[in-house]
This record gives structure tokens, C-alpha cells and sequence, in this order.
């Protein structure tokens, strides 16, 4: 009993803190949505210029074929794939957004995915740049799941 009230306490005090810090930065609004972000321990780096990172250990084909994959789910038109020395570069494209994804080849069986969406030329999108890397992961699960 007392393991699970220290549990509750621990996740609570975490959440407290998270919050605290997210109401501080709240002039801050990337601030805050990063700080949220991390707290909710999606695996997404988020940085504040609104670039998303993530790191999955699987080969980079599959890593491309389910960023692929994610685009088509999520309606975003694919302009052009093009093979790297390190990996792949995506880009892709909304009526108002233009969108790259770089694959990068860390080792045989761990891949980098940075992810960058641009509003009208001009504002980076990280909400757009993090969902779709959230929805990479979840291709890339199906993918890794189905051998």
C-alpha cells in the first residue's frame, strides 16, 4: 500500500513540477509545449525552433518506408525522395506548408528522424513536424510488428 501511495506522489510531484514550469514560461508558448512535451514522455525531442527529433532502433529502409507511410495517412502529398550517403531526405507538401524529412543511417539498425514543417514559407510548424513523427512511430510499430 505504501509503495503504490509513494508512486502516486512521485507521479504527482512530476506533474506539479511540469506544470509549474509550463504556467512560467507561459509567454513563452514553444517553451511551454516543449516542456509538455517532455513531460509526457512521448520519445520526441522537441527543439524550440520547431524541429522534431527522434531516434528508433530499427534499419533506416524501414524507418523511410513508415515515414512514408505516415504522410500518405496523414494526406500530405510526397514531392520528392531522394537517397543520401547517411540515409534518405523527404519532402512533401500541404496547400499552406512545406515539409522535410531527413532519414539518417546512425547505425545498421538505428535511424535518426528529423522532421520540419514550414507554414507558408516563413514559420516553422513543430506541431505538425511532431505529429508526424508520432505517427512514423506508430507505422513503424505495425511494420516491425507484421515480421
Amino acid at each position: 500500500m505504501t509503495s503504490k501511495i509513494g508512486a502516486v506522489l512521485a507521479t504527482a510531484t512530476k506533474f506539479a513540477a511540469i506544470l509549474a514550469v509550463s504556467v512560467a514560461t507561459s509567454g513563452c508558448e514553444t517553451l511551454a509545449i516543449t516542456t509538455f512535451a517532455i513531460g509526457a514522455s512521448t520519445g520526441v525531442q522537441h527543439t524550440i525552433n520547431g524541429v522534431g527529433y527522434r531516434t528508433f532502433t530499427a534499419p533506416s529502409s524501414k524507418v523511410t518506408a513508415a515515414a512514408l507511410a505516415a504522410l500518405e495517412g496523414m494526406g500530405i502529398e510526397v514531392k520528392n525522395r531522394r537517397s543520401t550517403a547517411s540515409g534518405d531526405v523527404i519532402k512533401a507538401a500541404t496547400p499552406d506548408r512545406s515539409i522535410e524529412l531527413e532519414v539518417e543511417r546512425i547505425s545498421p539498425n538505428t535511424t535518426r528522424l528529423r522532421a520540419v514543417a514550414t507554414h507558408y514559407a516563413v514559420l516553422r510548424d513543430g506541431a505538425t513536424a511532431y505529429e508526424i513523427i508520432v505517427q512514423t512511430e506508430r507505422m513503424l510499430d505495425r511494420v516491425l510488428t507484421a515480421r
